[in-house]
């Protein structure tokens, strides 16, 4: 079995990189400050300025950081799971009907029985990059508007710069890392203001380090190159091949697109992260834009559509998983509010309203996937909740599992979508859940779960 690799970057060019290399990586969100780090790293130093930090060490301390992030946030998830109590309660609707009891373990002995990715003795590896362009002694980083693109490209036309990107790898399981920095000088051609202005007009060069692209439409722009050209698409293979080997590994180990017959297909590059279900969301020419998924979306080890015995088709071939996130009175017990998601239009019964979840990606366990969807999906992060529960709806080919849990004493939880997979989040009393559109089975299963929540409120007096 591979072992699993967490990208802790939503760069689409360097998660590509790793997908033509035979590894399709989890993507994970750093959130990292990066201004924040920066200054931090100078005051450590001892110097006023963060341009006074050479941009070997900016990127490598921004690699660092975004990596250990990531890599944290597995840490809390590893204490959250823990700290564990309650029941596992599943249900096999499609043998004895749906509402009906087939089994109940401690959710303990569920755990033990699909630990995750946290339990792993070998990884997850943990990926963390970043690049900065530096030209004629200055570092830059993206431009983000037309006019600052304009005035960099036009200095840079015929001249020559290096692009820095440094590069952290943390195995999770030890908690070993491994670091570098790769660099490449680059020589772009000359480039009219008409050529300039279409470029920028595209909106590529915008979002990257340097406002140019190799494998996009600046390619033809670049005239020569001295170093790895990976380096320049945000991810040195090489660099982090050898980073990998320091900490014990085989860069083999990784693949998990590889079998004896070849690389696996059907990963795409650039398709979005949901296939469009067309018998839920429309396709082609006629479908309705605001169902589409976003095209900045992509796909995760995991993902994709499972013909299901029920007769519908469920997304996660490893299942689904969520988080039902309740506050309750200590006092009285009351539970007051939970937190839901209003589901995107392009997602499958899109509007509706449920409990923050997605699908459950290779090597997690269920609760690991219900912890990182919730986060992503509505900012309930995993230190602030006490799991007290859970319910798992079995069809056999196809699995959902909604985690029980409360906000801890003395946190609080914002509601914020961390992804597009939200039109919005936010707490709902308990009375309010009955007027809203809630999702088919959050419908079908509201009553009892709310009934097990207050039971378990209750028995916490």
């Amino acid at each position: 079995m591979s072992v699993s690799v967490i990208l802790a970057s939503q760069s689409r060019p360097r998660r590509n990189l790793l997908v033509q290399s035979g590894i399709l990586p989890l993507i994970r969100v750093s959130q990292v400050d990066e201004p924040a780090a920066l200054r931090r790293a100078a005051e450590v130093k001892g110097v006023d300025d963060v341009r006074q930090i050479p941009p070997a060490e900016q990127v490598q301390i921004l690699a660092d950081a975004k990596a250990q992030a990531i890599a944290d946030m597995y840490g809390q998830i590893a204490r959250t799971a823990r700290g564990a109590t309650g029941q596992l309660v599943e249900s096999l609707p499609l043998e004895d009907g749906f509402g009906t009891v087939a089994r109940t373990m401690p959710i303990r002995e569920a755990l033990r029985n699909h630990e995750g990715m946290v339990a792993a003795n070998r990884g997850p590896l943990v990926i963390g990059c970043d690049s900065m362009f530096e030209f004629e002694g200055t570092v830059y980083g993206k431009p983000h508007t037309p006019q600052v693109a304009r005035e960099r490209l036009r200095a840079m036309s015929g001249k020559e710069g290096v692009l820095w990107t440094g590069h952290c790898v943390i195995d999770v399981s030890t908690g070993q890392t491994a670091h570098a920095t790769s660099h490449a000088k680059v020589r772009f051609a000359s480039m009219s203001d008409t050529q300039i202005d279409t470029y920028i007009a595209s909106g590529e060069p915008l979002q990257v380090a340097g406002c140019f692209t190799l494998e996009g439409l600046g390619g033809p722009f670049i005239d020569s190159i001295e170093g790895d050209p990976s380096g320049i698409i945000g991810l040195s293979l090489p660099t982090v091949r050898s980073l990998v080997g320091e900490l014990g590994y085989e860069w083999t180990d990784l693949w998990n697109l590889v079998t004896a017959g070849g690389v696996h297909p059907g990963v795409p590059l650039e398709d979005t992260q949901h296939d469009t279900d067309p018998a839920k969301n429309g396709s082609g020419a006629d479908a309705d834009p605001a169902k589409q998924a976003p095209k900045d979306n992509v796909h995760q080890p995991g993902d994709g559509w499972v013909d299901c015995p029920c007769g519908h088709r469920h997304w996660g071939r490893n299942g689904a998983s969520g988080v039902l996130l309740a506050r309750r009175n200590a006092t009285t017990g009351e539970v007051t509010q939970v937190l839901l998601q209003h589901r995107a239009l392009w997602s499958a019964e899109g509007g509706t309203w449920s409990a923050p979840g997605g699908a459950t990606a290779d090597g997690e366990s269920p609760l690991e996937g219900a912890l990182r969807e919730s986060f992503e999906e509505a900012n309930i992060r995993p230190e602030d909740i006490d799991v007290v529960g859970a319910y798992r709806e079995s069809h056999g080919a196809w699995s959902y599992t909604t985690v029980l849990a409360f906000e801890k004493p003395g946190h609080t939880v914002i509601p914020r979508a961390n992804d597009d997979e939200s039109l919005e989040t936010c707490w709902v009393s308990v009375p309010a859940v009955d007027s809203l559109t809630l999702l088919s089975a959050m419908r079908r299963d509201w009553d009892d779960l709310i009934a097990r929540l207050r039971k378990i409120s209750r028995s916490m007096l």
